[in-house]
């Protein structure tokens, strides 16, 4: 799985194999250079969703419901998830938390909207937990955890998202149950991993948490590239001859 939100990218991972895209929130960081994820909101989430899903049509589809468009109420969260999946052609929502969401991700079910579920390290929980950590180490973290992804697992969310949770941890939830984990600093142990495409490709230097494995150096790519147009330009280089238009 891969965290993307533009057209481009999303084609690329379809293009590559990937089997899944996840518009995440965290494009409120990492595509409008945000400090965290609660600024951004449901119509720009539908609005990168729909990029996405121009991109990476055959893809499996999850977007991720942004802060306070599921926790008011339940009535607002059915329209919300509803509107998402009607307007972008998503597969699945995505909401943060357990035994407080599991019986909104019931009612979400049983209304026909999927759910992906996500726990450990929740981003819109910034506030609460404070700079990005790792959860789950002490017992009674873990046991909060253990507890939380038994509830979704009995509200019938078929697959759960575990982000910075020990390894350990990570393999004794995917082992004990059918729900799908999908790790992001979680070991190697759960059923699939998703990272950010910025992240994958170099493209977001501000930050290298220690789960992410780049596989490019995308922004010294771009950047030579931009200073060799500037320089070209500067010198007369370009546009050559070729490069131009005659009458």
């Amino acid at each position: 799985m891969i965290s993307t939100y533009d057209y481009l990218s999303a084609k690329l991972c379809q293009e590559a194999g990937i089997d899944s895209v996840l518009v995440g929130d965290s494009l409120g960081m990492v595509f409008q250079g945000l400090d965290s994820t609660l600024p951004v909101t449901l119509d720009e989430m539908i609005y990168h969703a729909r990029a996405v899903r121009r991109g990476a049509p055959e893809l499996f589809m999850v977007v991720d419901m942004p802060f306070m468009s599921y926790q008011v109420s339940v009535e607002d969260a059915l329209y919300n998830c509803g509107k998402v999946l009607k307007e972008t052609g998503a597969q699945a929502v995505k909401i943060e938390g357990g035994e407080e969401v599991a019986e909104l991700a019931s009612r979400l079910i049983d209304t026909g909207i999927p759910v992906v579920g996500h726990l450990g390290y929740t981003p819109q929980s910034v506030n609460l937990f404070g700079t990005p950590k790792v959860v789950g180490r002490e017992e009674e973290e873990a046991e909060r955890l253990r507890k939380d992804f038994k509830a979704l697992e009995s509200a019938g969310v078929p697959v759960v998202v575990l982000e910075s949770v020990p390894w350990e941890l990570a393999r004794e939830l995917t082992e004990s149950s059918e729900v799908i984990t999908i790790g992001i600093g979680a070991g190697k142990f759960c059923d699939g991993q998703v990272l950010v495409f910025h992240d994958l490709v170099g493209l977001y230097e501000e930050a290298k948490p220690r789960f992410v494995r780049r596989y490019a150096e995308g922004a010294k790519i771009f950047r030579e590239a931009l200073e060799k147009f500037r320089i070209d330009v500067e010198t007369g280089d370009f546009p050559s001859e070729e490069e131009s238009y005659g009458a």
